[in-house]
């Protein structure tokens, strides 16, 4: 617990703005890890020498945000992201009776090297920076569903390349092992014929229609943390976002 009051920066921004960004900066500092409780507004607002009513505010934006969790009788939470909640929150295919797709992961093929302009372009990176690149096919009922392409800064995520095995989902590894957390994303949806290799890789015939997915994902700091392209077979499902 801290013993002295924290002063709020001055910077013109509502108050309880500037006290969300203390709680995501201790948050993303590691002193709250996920699935901390959080103090209680009152000794929060002691903390920061503001109303609680103010510390209520910050805290329902950041519940709005998913960044933390409200559990009633118990407290507030940095949420945690497990593999089931990331796949419900960003995986946005359906089947024809409504119900989400949950894919499972072939092995995937891990390589490192410098960025390219696409690269550097899409993930904001300087000239001469490193990049992890994950290549796999995800499956639905054992077949070839979803062929991902995805692209992350070395310099965020030490060791995953030597990893034995990636993950089915990689949001929860970068919340738990890197204290990256995922706060959202922004996709491009188009209509793609299959050609060449990526037929290959799903299993169609050249020229199935697929969905080509182009997302950018970003943390509480509004960084790029990935750039991923998915190419997803819709064989009776559809891509369902609710806004």
């Amino acid at each position: 617990m801290r013993k002295h009051r924290i002063e709020l920066p001055v910077d013109g921004s509502p108050l309880y703005a500037r006290v969300k960004a203390i709680v995501l900066a201790r948050i993303t500092g590691g002193e709250w890890p996920p699935g901390t409780a959080l103090p209680a507004e009152m000794e929060l607002a002691r903390e920061l020498g503001v109303s609680q009513g103010t510390v209520r505010k910050a805290l329902d934006t950041l519940t709005a945000e998913q960044v933390v969790v409200r559990r009633q009788g118990s407290g507030t939470y940095v949420a945690e992201h497990t593999p089931a909640h990331m796949l419900f929150r960003f995986f946005n295919i359906y089947d024809d009776g409504g119900t989400q797709v949950l894919p499972d992961s072939r092995p995937a093929r891990v390589a490192t090297g410098e960025a390219s302009a696409a690269e550097r372009r899409r993930l904001e990176l300087d000239d001469g920076a490193r990049v992890i690149r994950i290549s796999r096919v995800r499956t639905r009922s054992d077949r070839p569903f979803m062929d991902d392409r995805i692209v992350l800064p070395e310099a965020l995520f030490p060791g995953l390349a030597q990893e034995a095995k990636v993950p089915n989902t990689l949001y929860d590894l970068f919340q738990k092992r890197y204290r990256l957390h995922v706060a959202h994303t922004e996709e491009q949806v188009t209509a793609v014929a299959a050609a060449g290799r990526l037929a290959e890789r799903l299993d169609v015939a050249a020229g199935t229609p697929l969905l080509a997915i182009d997302r950018i994902t970003f943390d509480l700091s509004g960084r790029r943390i990935e750039w991923r392209v998915s190419h997803a077979h819709l064989d009776r499902a559809h891509y369902f976002a609710r806004l």
